[in-house]
């Protein structure tokens, strides 16, 4: 039986334990897109942690969707991001940059070049996005053409490409939570009558050749994808085939040898079963809301390979100590999960560092 403290291979490199820091977008980053100053002190702190994976990170100017996040496909994201990976490095951490895509959900104030955002289809999410002026709501996207679509993916496998000039360990396929992947996948969002459209196997389709063309740039072994089945939200239906859907697509970019699949959990048992079944390299599940006393429960089950958490991850930056001491985890402070300073970012003590202010108010 496994335990969340063995070690493991995902793709080609070994991790130092069976846990991961999910992906959470901070809006942190400068106003181009580059790492915000703390962001290597933050990753770095949690970087006792099998696997990173980072916030979204969007591959082109399209790509992005809310204030102030990081990107990976200019000189100066290269230079603010290789900062990150050598200060994780230097700690022997492992980490994925995920490359997320907005698609429909963004508004135009939040990008850098205020254009209207782009999607498999003009249909509206119907849902309100933060801005520099506050809520509003998602305006109508525009509808890729074909050859958009197809230049699309040429977006990701270059922004992958600079991801490892970066010096990251591996790409994680943001194919999860409502975003461009996720919505050529669903019915609901997605009308088109090309081969992006209609059958199965075309709503699958963008997220194969994405993952394709990154495997080609860059290796399998370093290409991963987080999907979440049946998950619906900001207009997302995938409807009665979904479940098919995604037994279609999990055999295919199994089939690319890719290091991982990230499952976001939705409650679909029979439906995990089965892509487990069909899945040959390593699987991290992620169920959110999972309490202390659940984790590791799926490795040990043999249900996933890895366990991926979020809250938790971002509160404790010793999540791993905490775990093996069964000691007392630090809540998250909502109200500073996107934005402003350090507070809520990497200030969150340690272990050792509650035990000296403990001393000091004695």
């Amino acid at each position: 039986m496994s335990t969340i403290f063995e070690t493991t291979t995902i793709g080609r490199m070994e991790v130092q334990n069976r846990l991961v820091m999910a992906p959470m977008t901070r809006s942190r980053a400068e106003q181009d897109g580059t790492p915000g100053e703390q962001a290597a002190e933050y990753y770095a702190q949690r970087a006792s942690v099998g696997l990173i994976v980072t916030e979204g990170t969007q591959p082109s100017d399209d790509g992005q969707g809310y204030l102030t996040t990081p990107g990976i496909y200019t000189d100066a994201h290269v230079a603010g991001w290789r900062k990150v990976t050598a200060a994780v490095h230097d700690k022997d951490g492992r980490i994925f940059f995920q490359l997320m895509h907005a698609g429909r959900m963004s508004h135009p104030d939040n990008t850098p070049h205020h254009r209207q955002g782009v999607a498999p289809s003009a249909i509206v999410p119907g849902a309100p996005m933060f801005t520099a002026t506050g809520m509003q709501d998602i305006p109508l996207p525009r509808a890729l053409a074909t050859a958009e679509v197809r230049q699309t993916v040429q977006d990701f496998r270059f922004a992958a490409r600079r991801a490892i000039e970066a010096g990251a360990d591996g790409i994680e396929i943001h194919g999860a939570n409502g975003y461009l992947v996720q919505q050529f996948i669903a019915p609901s969002a997605n009308i088109r009558t090309d081969e992006y459209g209609g059958s199965i196997e075309n709503r699958a389709r963008f997220a194969i050749e994405v993952a394709k063309a990154i495997s080609e740039e860059i290796g399998a072994d370093r290409t991963a994808i987080r999907l979440s089945p049946g998950l619906a939200m900001w207009g997302i239906d995938e409807g009665i085939e979904g479940p098919d859907l995604y037994r279609y697509l999990v055999a295919e970019l199994d089939k690319l040898g890719l290091a991982y699949v990230h499952i976001m959990h939705a409650g679909n048992e029979e439906l995990l079963a089965d892509i487990r079944k069909l899945w040959h390299q390593a699987l991290i599940l992620n169920r959110p809301g999972r309490l202390r006393d659940q984790i590791g429960a799926d490795v040990a089950s043999g249900v996933a390979d890895l366990e991926a958490y979020g809250q938790m991850t971002l509160a404790n930056p010793d999540f791993i100590e905490r775990l093996k001491k069964n000691a007392p985890m630090n809540e998250a402070d909502r109200n500073t999960f996107f934005g402003g300073t350090t507070k809520g970012y990497t200030d969150y003590p340690a272990l050792a560092d509650a035990s000296i202010e403990m001393e000091a108010v004695r």
